[in-house]
């Protein structure tokens, strides 16, 4: 997530986070999630890692009232949830999976007054 601050954030606007939201949604321990370690990374000169900005999607399988579905969010404590070309890549992951599986997918959208998940 986009960190403590942005989580605070978040709560002081009275809104739960994505992956509050997933958990109040789905089936108690039932979410795994899918590209839990993607994001754009910085390196310095020598080619480690000095910062990771996670990516702005949380997505998974979770089971709801007992059936499986695919379940995606977009992280608003990551770049207020905006879409960001080089991570697209994983809504879209999102819905491949339930298309090839041939399950539900939720998505859980946030409008954030310039269009957010809600053009996506």
């Amino acid at each position: 997530m986009g960190g403590v601050d942005k989580v605070k954030r978040q709560h002081d606007q009275g809104r739960l986070t994505v992956r509050e939201r997933i958990d109040k949604l789905i089936d108690k321990g039932s979410f795994h999630e899918i590209g839990a370690v993607s994001g754009i990374g910085e390196y310095d000169s020598s080619g480690d890692l000095k910062k990771l900005t996670p990516a702005n999607c949380v997505f998974g399988r979770a089971r709801v009232d007992g059936r499986t579905v695919v379940v995606v969010g977009d992280d608003f404590t990551v770049r207020g949830g905006s879409a960001d070309a080089s991570i697209s890549a994983k809504p879209l992951m999102a819905e491949e999976m339930a298309h090839d599986f041939r399950l539900p997918i939720i998505r859980i959208i946030e409008g954030s007054g310039g269009g957010g998940s809600v053009k996506t």
